[in-house]
């Protein structure tokens, strides 16, 4: 993952355009209309499932044989033959049965595995795509909305992908086999069970029309419930504050009254599909039993190819007529996994391709940086930057100009809407320059270079997400080249080993629950000091909101961390900005600056 991490997300307030800050209202480069346009998300087809849907019929087929065995037992238990005549064709049935029920489980099995697997694989796309989404991306999924299809709406592709793949396969190649085998036998009954099997997947395929399109509206009304509830969770105490709290509760009784309706909407055409299946299905058994049974009273005389049907032939074929539906049946009664699964599939496809959207997305792998290599510190260099924040027509950054030498640290100080946070987030590329260039050690910053220049810069925010989890693996986030020395040596240069050697193997909560303000923050420092390739240190307001003591502890350390690299940090702290090597002055009003 990218060296470079911003610890807040913007997204909860996606839908609340009042709530979001100004950094959350950059404006970022957008989706182009063909990666916006909805696409239909094709089902995998890997060779485990190909292999697992050939068990599964092999496993079915299994019934031809032993409904053979036990019509001719009959046939010969009917004709005075005694119990050992019928003993080989029993012990035939019950090693089939044996066959069978091995050839079932294993490819149920290779086709559970197989769908885990695959989920797997689109969870981590669209995971990854979202981690490198920009927090400050005003057009990105909210997080409940992406939460809601990676984790519940996700689960639907597995019961598509293990059982309707492999029931779709049944039902065409089960039927065809019995087929063949009872029309040379009689062609009546045949016919009777050709006449009536197509009449189940043309109502299948119309109801199922229906219940692509009420899935899919299912799954993005949970989605969008999820967000709006996320987000008024977050938003609880300026909800109070605003005294809102029976608007917005009428508003989330409305909108699950809608996921209600939805609800029962799916559900009705399922039952639908399932009632229209057994109709048929038992119409065509009745037929066919029907016919065998006046032929075999001598009622009807034609239909069979040899004159007349022998008990053993008539049984054997009423024998095959049920099983000639169950591949439909078993179709029917997982049909509505098709169109949860294929709405999830395209949802979770959409996330990740979004993802090649965001601004610095790259394709290209990043050689992680190795322990031996020494930290260079870089240049910084700002020429003709012009920036406007979305929906706005004032530019925050008109023809700005700042270079920052190897080594220098410097500090953006300024007013709140001076542009100091907006700044560090065009230096990380996560927003999209009107004109002008931005340089790192003379190397442009654009899409092409973007991901390698982060693998160069540490970020260190005033609000740092911590993840629930062990210290070490805060500072890690799964970055393999982090050695357990390397952590060490920056929870000590953070001053918080002490505090990881309390904690122990304790686990850390969501958002630091069991540490301090203090301690959280000094955690986001060691996630600097473990990069050891980043040469350029990016701080927003890394004192705000702190006590004097604590505040003078961060800086302390801040400093340290940053010796021998370049520091630029965004503050309100003149006692900390009279620390660096030059202060930058941005004015709120005229947006000039004073060096």
């Amino acid at each position: 993952m990218s060296e470079l991490v911003f610890e807040k997300a913007a997204d909860e307030r996606k839908d609340a355009p009042r709530g979001q800050t100004r950094a959350e209202r950059a404006t970022v480069r957008p989706a182009s209309a063909a990666q916006k346009s909805q696409r239909r998300a094709r089902a995998p087809k890997p060779r485990g499932l190909k292999i697992a849907a050939w068990l599964q019929t092999f496993a079915e087929l299994m019934w031809l044989p032993q409904a053979a065995c036990l019509a001719h037992g009959i046939g010969l238990i009917a004709r005075g033959e005694g119990v050992s005549a019928v003993l080989p064709l029993a012990a035939a049935v019950l090693a089939l049965g044996f066959l069978k029920a091995i050839a079932e489980r294993a490819g149920s099995r290779l086709a559970y595995r197989t769908a885990r697997a695959i989920l797997s694989e689109k969870r981590e796309a669209a995971l990854a795509a979202l981690s490198r989404r920009s927090p400050l991306d005003t057009s990105r999924v909210a997080s409940g909305e992406a939460a809601s299809v990676i984790a519940e709406q996700a689960e639907h592709i597995v019961p598509y992908l293990a059982r309707f793949q492999t029931a779709r396969f049944k039902a065409t190649v089960v039927p065809l086999a019995i087929l063949a085998v009872i029309f040379p036998f009689s062609w009546i009954a045949g016919l009777v069970l050709l006449i009536a099997a197509p009449l189940i997947p043309v109502f299948m395929a119309l109801i199922g029309w229906s219940a692509q399109s009420a899935s899919e509206k299912h799954l993005a009304d949970m989605g969008t419930l999820n967000a709006f509830l996320l987000d008024r969770l977050r938003g609880l105490s300026t909800i109070r504050a605003f005294d809102a709290v029976d608007l917005v509760s009428r508003r989330l009784t409305l909108r699950a009254e809608n996921l209600r309706r939805r609800t029962m909407s799916v559900l009705r055409i399922a039952f639908m599909t399932s009632a229209v299946l057994e109709l048929f299905s038992a119409l065509g058994v009745a037929m066919a039993a029907a016919y065998i049974g006046f032929h075999l009273l001598g009622q009807i005389g034609f239909g069979a190819w040899g004159g007349t049907l022998t008990l053993s032939e008539g049984l054997f074929i009423l024998l095959l007529a049920p099983a000639f539906f169950d591949p439909l049946r078993m179709l029917s009664s997982v049909w509505h996994d098709r169109a949860a699964g294929e709405a999830a599939l395209s949802a979770l496809d959409k996330l990740a391709e979004d993802g090649l959207s965001m601004v610095g997305a790259e394709k290209e792998d990043i050689a992680p940086a190795k322990a031996s290599d020494r930290v260079r510190p870089v240049s910084v260099e700002f020429r003709d930057l012009g920036f406007v924040h979305q929906g706005s027509r004032d530019p925050v950054f008109e023809g700005f100009n700042l270079h920052v030498a190897p080594g220098e640290h410097v500090a953006l100080l300024g007013p709140s809407g001076s542009g100091k946070s907006t700044l560090l987030a065009l230096l990380a590329g996560l927003a999209e320059l009107r004109h002008g260039r931005i340089l790192i050690d003379d190397v442009t910053l654009d899409d092409a270079n973007a991901a390698r220049l982060r693998t160069r810069m540490a970020w260190i925010g005033q609000n740092p997400h911590l993840f629930a989890g062990s210290i070490a693996g805060n500072i890690r986030l799964h970055r393999d080249d982090i050695s357990r020395g390397a952590v060490a040596d920056a929870l000590k240069l953070a001053s918080l080993d002490h505090v990881a050697e309390a904690h122990g193997n304790a686990m850390v909560g969501e958002n630091g629950a069991g540490l301090s303000g203090g301690e959280a923050l000094r955690l986001t420092l060691a996630r600097a000091a473990a990069n050891r390739a980043a040469g350029l240190i990016i701080a927003d307001e890394p004192t705000a909101h702190l006590d004097h003591r604590t505040a003078s502890d961060i800086a302390e350390a801040l400093l340290t961390l940053a010796s021998g690299r370049t520091l630029i940090v965004a503050t309100h702290d003149p006692i900390l900005a009279e620390r660096m090597d030059r202060t930058i002055r941005l004015n709120a009003d005229f947006r000039e600056v004073a060096q």
